[in-house]
């Protein structure tokens, strides 16, 4: 680290890449010099500034103390390919795919519910899933307070979720992006169906929700659905607790949790216009029956769904003292 900050790395130049400098930059991260790596060395513009990139390869992490990989996943994407040379250059990797989620010996963090995983890294931390992280800081609270037996979740998620190509399809018409027109419709389905009927995203939604809220035996029931939206995820969550409430424990929950734009007046609901562009996670339309409590939420799924998620484990990790450390064992 330099005296006047940290040098940091974003791996990919895509809608993800542009709100991770764009949050850096709003929150006023302690960068020292800020590098711009992709596929190709490139002059581009992102979020309002001219940058040389870079090509991501090995050696382009020398210096590194803090990757960003907001990448192509899998085995031939930047996460998997190049984090382990960045860790072993000295790099803390956040990593925004879902490549490395479910490892066992990776911190899936979202700040508000479970910074104290981070303790235990070893260079390389997850982000979560988009449609999961706006949940469980909604959840989070309920869980601390009452305990939690039983999700059901219904979302309406937006087409930036699918990158440029979402949004193309929807403001183009671009072919082939999704299985059916998503102009003036709804499609039930996000990523491919697995053997038991789930969709990928939803499987993320309930494997991810376990590990972040510590709770492997959690019943999470997900329906995922892609709507006509631009920016901004809804969920529809119904929970079963541990224990009956009253409405006031619940709304008070809500209210003094961090993380949670909130308003107890049924009539002052989030919509997905209102978060794009904010940070948090808005809830609202709380109904609560016994043990049982219904809410709506909603995130911007490219700033708490993706970048600011990720800029908030960063600060997390200085607050903790752990960025330069890897922990290891």
């Amino acid at each position: 680290m330099a005296q006047d900050g940290y040098v940091v790395a974003v791996v990919g130049a895509g809608l993800v890449g542009e709100r991770l400098v764009s949050e850096l930059r709003r929150r006023e991260f302690p960068v020292s010099e800020l590098r711009i790596l992709a596929r190709t060395a490139r002059t581009t513009e992102i979020a309002g500034e001219t940058f040389e990139v870079g090509v991501a390869e090995p050696e382009a992490f020398e210096g590194v103390d803090l990757a960003f990989f907001a990448g192509t996943e899998g085995e031939k994407g930047a996460a998997v390919q190049l984090s382990g040379a960045a860790i072993e250059r000295g790099a803390v990797v956040i990593d925004n795919g879902s490549d490395f989620r479910l490892d066992d010996e990776v911190p899936l963090v979202v700040p508000e519910v479970n910074a104290e995983a981070l303790d235990s890294h070893k260079g390389l931390v997850a982000n979560a899933n988009c449609s999961t992280t706006q949940m469980v800081v909604a959840l989070a609270p309920l869980a601390r307070e009452f305990g939690l037996k039983k999700v059901v979740v219904s979302t309406y998620q937006a087409v930036s979720g699918s990158g440029r190509e979402g949004v193309e399809a929807l403001e183009n018409g671009r072919e082939g992006v999704y299985p059916k027109p998503i102009e003036r419709n709804a499609i039930p389905l996000i990523g491919s169906i697995g053997e038991d009927g789930y969709s990928t995203e939803e499987t993320k939604m309930r494997l991810e929700s376990r590990k972040i809220l510590s709770h492997p035996d959690l019943e999470v029931f997900a329906t995922t659905v892609r709507i006509p939206v631009h920016t901004g995820h809804a969920e529809s969550v119904y929970v079963e607790l541990g224990r009956e409430v009253s409405k006031e424990e619940v709304l008070e929950a809500f209210a003094s949790a961090p993380g949670i734009v909130f308003s107890g007046d049924a009539n002052d609901f989030p919509t997905p216009l209102e978060a794009a562009g904010e940070p948090g996670t808005f809830v609202g339309r709380v109904r609560v029956e016994g043990d049982r409590v219904g809410f709506w939420c909603v995130a911007d799924n490219l700033l708490k769904g993706a970048a600011t998620n990720a800029v908030q484990i960063a600060e997390s990790l200085i607050e903790r003292s752990l960025l330069g450390q890897k922990a290891r064992v």
